[in-house]
């Protein structure tokens, strides 16, 4: 039986340990940062924390003799994908990734570009505003530094501490989240700036959607760079890639070749 190791976090990740599961080859665990206080149920072997950086990882792909690690964090997870790519290569240790495509700019669409959440806060300038904050409660806390705005704050667990701004509104919610329902939230908080990370995929699109439809402005927080290691845009052309992986590491070429 050989063990995979996916990184996770993202819904294509907990989608991907499904398909593969199912497979009696294979065992599957799945790893989650442990950022989330109630995580959705995962459906699969699932260990919660960190490993202790690039060292810890690649001593616990040796230690449980794993035999392909896969990167499906968040797109932001910049960090963990670059101890990912430097573990796999210390274990020797074969690595793969879900790269899932960004949001592409569409007509009618009010985007401001910025590198980095304090850029984002730079960018919605001296005058009051009132703001959605779609970015989950790690990002938010940089925004006390411009106290004059209104902010509108949604996240899965609570903002402990709550921000130390006179006015902000905290919503907690689980998404996917409709265009509809999104376009109801802005006109409901009167709000006239989105700040929201690039994040791709279908589940958080809808803000995206309802501000342009709405002439909202967006500000988009840029893609951080990440490793360039094999990878797949989506669940189904990612599980393509076990299979040939399998067939080519531990089969060996004639099975590859339908021997």
């Amino acid at each position: 039986m050989k063990r995979i190791l996916i990184l996770g976090g993202t819904t294509e990740a907990r989608q991907l340990a499904g398909k593969l599961a199912a497979r009696t080859d294979l065992a599957i665990t799945l790893s989650l940062a442990g950022r989330t206080e109630s995580p959705a149920a995962q459906g699969v072997p699932t260990r919660v924390g960190g490993f202790g950086g690039a060292d810890g990882l690649a001593a616990y792909l040796r230690e449980t003799d794993v035999g392909l690690m896969i990167d499906a964090t968040h797109p932001y997870a910049a960090k963990i994908s670059a101890n990912a790519a430097e573990a796999a290569h210390g274990a020797g240790v074969p690595i793969i990734a879900l790269r899932r495509p960004g949001w592409e700019l569409a007509e009618g669409d009010r985007w401001t570009l910025v590198d980095s959440v304090a850029s984002a806060v730079t960018a919605l300038g001296s005058a009051p505003r009132r703001v959605f904050l779609a970015l989950g409660r790690q990002e938010v806390a940089a925004f006390e530094a411009a106290p004059q705005h209104h902010y509108l704050i949604r996240s899965v667990d609570p903002v402990e501490p709550r921000l130390a701004v006179p006015d902000a509104t905290y919503l907690l919610v689980r998404g996917p989240f409709r265009e509809a329902d999104e376009r109801a939230l802005l006109l409901e908080h009167c709000i006239d700036v989105v700040v929201s990370k690039n994040s791709g995929g279908e589940a958080t699109y809808g803000k995206i959607a309802a501000a342009r439809a709405l002439g909202i402005e967006v500000v988009m927080i840029r893609r951080p760079a990440l490793p360039d290691v094999p990878s797949a845009e989506t669940v189904e052309a990612l599980a393509a890639m076990v299979d040939h992986f399998l067939v080519s590491h531990f089969l060996g070429p004639a099975a590859e070749r339908g021997v």
